[in-house]
């Protein structure tokens, strides 16, 4: 007698090898049917990091009986979480602890160990040292994670920052010629003067705060960011966004005789990215002694408004106008490349899907 398909009930189910194990799959559908133990089996063979998995045995949630009837004994399957945060909606059989999983979960469901691990990093509570150091640096924490690849590029950039500024610190005198010849000056610009300020500013900064500030929040984002885009590439949209951040500043105040340094702008357009692309991350936001887990989405809503308001009331002597500047150009980035970093960053990309759910 030939099995009948759960997931669109024609008669083509044939047999199928999958991690190891002789499954059942259906020809029309791409939906495969394991029989008790297999998904297990399949799973600890597949390449997720974990070589023991039990996920038939520690389904998610309950979300009632499925219009789907079992290969075998053909009574209705009940439909599960395949894990309460991670809810990929599977069939299972109570009679023969079968389960079915369709076409488009396959790799969702190989990958769901990974997953299972990934979100352990993500969910971590904020504690005391958390709490300590957010409130005595006003620097957020960061819950993401760990990039795969070493991330030379955000490291060099960190290093030439901090090499250049104490190079000016260590040279008082000539203070005034290093920003004369290296930093941004929108009425230079304006008249084809000092171009190469258009590059060189980004390295320079105008107190320890400013550079502490802008390479904890580089070293937060940026290891990420050159993982999922290489580093190269990364590099370069780097680059970019710093540019759009000297048009915007050079925009909003052309005739501007006051310098413009750091790296403010760039950064801001790796917030743009980041924000697209991990969208699972967390990052701690402090509101005055209370600490909570906000979604990057959140996180950089409360920065634009900041920067928007310092926009509107001016003043202050921070280039308001290139922080949003350099944010708009990582989000069109974010946007553009996408689809593309996805394809080439497979868990990242299930990852973003929603079925996932982060505690925060």
């Amino acid at each position: 007698m030939s099995m009948k398909c759960p997931g669109c009930a024609s008669d083509k189910m044939r047999v199928f090898y999958f991690h190891g194990q002789e499954v059942d799959s259906c020809t029309d559908c791409g939906g495969i049917w394991f029989d008790s133990g297999e998904l297990n089996a399949a799973l600890s063979a597949a390449d997720n990091g974990n070589d023991n998995v039990g996920i038939e045995s520690e389904l998610g949630a309950h979300k009632g009986m499925s219009h789907r009837k079992c290969s075998h004994c053909e009574t209705r399957l009940h439909q599960y979480h395949l894990m309460d945060n991670f809810q990929v909606e599977v069939d299972f059989c109570i009679t023969c602890t079968g389960v079915w999983i369709d076409d488009h979960e396959r790799e969702k469901v190989v990958q769901s160990p990974q997953i299972q691990s990934a979100l352990e990093q993500l969910d971590k509570k904020v504690n005391v040292k958390t709490w300590l150091f957010q409130f005595l640096m006003q620097m957020p924490m960061e819950y993401n994670l760990k990039p795969k690849t070493t991330p030379w590029v955000t490291y060099s950039l960190i290093l030439i920052n901090t090499l250049i500024f104490l190079a000016t610190v260590l040279q008082p005198n000539a203070t005034e010629w290093i920003y004369e010849t290296f930093a941004l000056k929108p009425v230079d610009l304006m008249q084809g003067q000092h171009i190469t300020g258009l590059v060189s500013h980004m390295f320079m900064h105008g107190g320890w705060m400013h550079l502490i500030g802008n390479m904890y929040f580089l070293y937060v984002v940026g290891d990420n960011l050159e993982d999922a885009l290489g580093h190269s590439r990364f590099l370069g949209l780097y680059l970019i966004c710093g540019f759009a951040a000297a048009a915007g500043h050079i925009i909003s105040e052309p005739s501007s005789s006051i310098y413009m340094v750091g790296a403010s702008g760039a950064i801001a357009g790796l917030f743009g990215m980041y924000l697209l692309w991990f969208r699972h991350a967390s990052l701690t936001f402090m509101f005055i002694v209370y600490q909570k887990k906000l979604s990057p989405m959140a996180f950089f809503a409360i920065w634009l408004a900041m920067n928007l308001f310092g926009a509107y009331i001016g003043g202050g002597g921070v280039a308001y106008w290139a922080h949003i500047a350099g944010f708009v150009a990582g989000l069109a980035i974010g946007f553009a490349l996408k689809s593309k970093v996805m394809q080439a960053n497979p868990m990242l990309a299930i990852l973003n899907s929603q079925e996932l759910k982060v505690a925060r």
